[in-house]
C-alpha cells in the first residue's frame, strides 16, 4: 500500500494519507475469485456471478470510481434482463446474490487491498425478498417419473427416490460413497455438506431397499454422474415426461414437508435430518398440503372415530343356574361371569369387556368381530362396554 507524508496541520504530529491504488473491478473481481472464492463450498456458483458482473457496464471501470448510482442501475439493469437459459426474466434473488458479492468484494477491498474507500453497495436498495418456491410434486407426476424411469435408468429412479425418502441435496446424493453407507444401521454418513459440517443420514425402510437394490463394491461412489451430466439427464426426462416447472431441489422441499407430515417428528428432529441450521430456513420449506392440514384439524374427531370402532357392543350368552346368573361372550376368551341378579350380570360384563377391549387397543391387537345375534333367543344379550345401572334400569 503507498502512503503519502503530509505536514501536520497545527503543531501536531505527522499524518498519513492512503493513495487510492487503481484496479478495474474486472481486475478486481479475478482477485477475489482467486483469493477467496475458491476456498467456499459454493465455488462454482460464485464464480458464474462473478462472470455475469465481469460483462457488465461496471466492468472496466475503476472501483473508487463505482458510485451506489452505477449499483442501482446495475440492480435495475439485471432485473430487467431476461435470462438466456430459462428464457424468463433475472430473478431477485439472482440480483441480491450479486449484489451481495460486489459487497463483499469491496468490504475487502477497502480494507486488504487499499483500492477503494467505501463500499458502495452498502446502502443501495436490494431487490425484494422473492416467497420462495412452493411446488410440490404431485402424486400423478410421481407415478410418471417411475414409470418413465423404471426399464430406462436405474441411477436416477434410485437418486429420485433418495431424494423424496431422505431430503438429501443433489450434491449430497451424488457424493454418497459406499464406504459411509450403513444398510444394517439405516445410516447414511456425509463427511462433507453445503454447511460445511458432517451430517449423519437416517435411511427409511424404502431408502434402505433402494439402496439394497443398487449394492456395489465395498467402497467408492454410489452413482456415476457429475452434477452437469445430472442435470442434463434431469432436463431431458421433464421434457420427455411433459412435466413443467419442477426442479430437482423442490425434491427437497417436498421431501421436508412430507417428514411433517407425517406428524410424528417435532422441528427439530426434522432439521437433524434435512440439515437446515436455520429454523427460519425450515420453516420456509414446510409448505403442507391443505388437506394435510384439515386432516389435522380433525384429528381429535378421527381419534373419537377410531374409539368408536373399538369399544363396540359383543354378544353373549346368558343363564340362570343354581340361583345365580352365569355370563360367557361368545366371541371372546375369557373366564364366566356369575352374579346374583341378572342387572349385577349385565354391568360386570360390560366392566369386563370395557376392560378386555382397552387391553387389546393398548397392545395394538385386534379382536375378533363380533358375531350375530337372534333377537329372539332369550339365551343371547348384547353387552355394552359403556352400559350403566340406569341404562339397565330404563330398559
Amino acid at each position: 500500500m503507498n502512503c503519502d507524508i503530509v505536514p501536520p496541520f497545527s503543531g501536531g504530529c505527522m499524518t498519513v494519507r492512503q493513495r487510492i491504488r487503481k484496479m478495474a473491478l474486472s481486475k478486481a473481481l479475478d482477485k477475489y475469485c482467486r483469493a477467496v472464492s475458491v476456498h467456499k463450498r459454493g465455488h462454482l456458483q460464485e464464480f458464474y456471478r462473478i462472470n455475469v458482473l465481469k460483462r457488465s457496464v461496471l466492468a472496466e471501470k475503476n472501483m473508487d470510481e463505482i458510485t451506489s448510482v452505477d449499483i442501482a442501475c446495475y440492480r435495475d439493469a439485471r432485473l430487467n434482463t431476461v435470462s438466456d437459459r430459462t428464457g424468463r426474466p433475472v430473478s431477485a434473488n439472482t440480483v441480491r446474490l450479486e449484489m451481495a458479492l460486489l459487497s463483499a468484494l469491496y468490504n475487502l477491498a477497502r480494507i486488504e487491498w487499499g483500492t477503494c474507500t467505501h463500499n458502495p453497495v452498502e446502502h443501495v436498495r436490494k431487490p425484494a425478498t422473492s416467497p420462495g418456491r412452493t411446488r410440490r410434486l404431485t402424486s400423478a407426476e410421481e407415478r410418471l417419473i417411475k414409470r418413465a424411469l423404471q426399464n430406462k435408468n436405474s441411477q436416477i429412479l434410485a437418486i429420485f427416490q433418495l431424494a423424496l425418502e431422505t431430503a438429501m441435496r443433489q450434491g449430497e446424493i451424488l457424493s454418497l460413497r459406499w464406504e459411509y453407507v450403513d444398510l444394517h444401521m439405516g445410516v447414511a454418513h456425509l463427511p462433507l455438506t453445503k454447511n460445511g459440517t458432517a451430517r449423519d443420514v437416517p435411511l427409511s425402510w424404502k431408502a434402505r431397499q433402494v439402496l439394497k437394490e443398487f449394492a456395489g463394491p465395498v467402497s467408492g461412489p454410489v452413482f456415476g454422474y457429475t452434477s452437469n451430466g445430472f442435470k442434463s439427464a434431469w432436463r431431458t426426462l421433464l421434457s420427455e415426461t411433459g412435466i413443467e416447472d419442477l426442479h430437482f431441489h423442490d425434491l427437497r422441499h417436498e421431501a421436508v414437508s412430507r417428514l411433517f407430515e407425517l406428524g410424528t417428528l417435532n422441528v427439530m428432529e426434522v432439521a437433524a435430518i434435512s440439515g437446515h441450521k436455520s429454523m427460519n430456513m425450515l420453516k420456509r420449506y414446510t409448505h403442507l398440503r391443505a388437506t394435510q392440514l384439515v386432516s389435522k384439524l380433525d384429528a381429535r374427531r378421527r381419534q373419537a372415530q377410531k374409539l368408536a370402532t373399538i369399544f363396540i357392543p359383543y354378544p353373549a350368552e346368558i343363564e340362570y343356574k343354581e340361583g345365580q346368573y352365569l355370563l360367557r361372550f361368545t366371541d371372546l376368551d375369557h373366564s364366566a361371569i356369575t352374579a346374583e341378579t341378572r342387572e349385577e350380570a349385565v354391568l360386570l360384563a360390560a366392566t369386563s369387556l370395557l376392560r378386555i377391549q382397552a387391553i387389546a387397543a393398548r397392545a395394538g391387537k385386534r379382536l375378533p368381530p363380533p358375531g350375530e345375534i337372534n333377537v329372539r333367543d332369550p339365551g343371547r344379550i348384547l353387552i355394552n362396554p359403556f352400559v350403566t345401572k340406569e341404562s339397565i334400569s330404563a330398559s
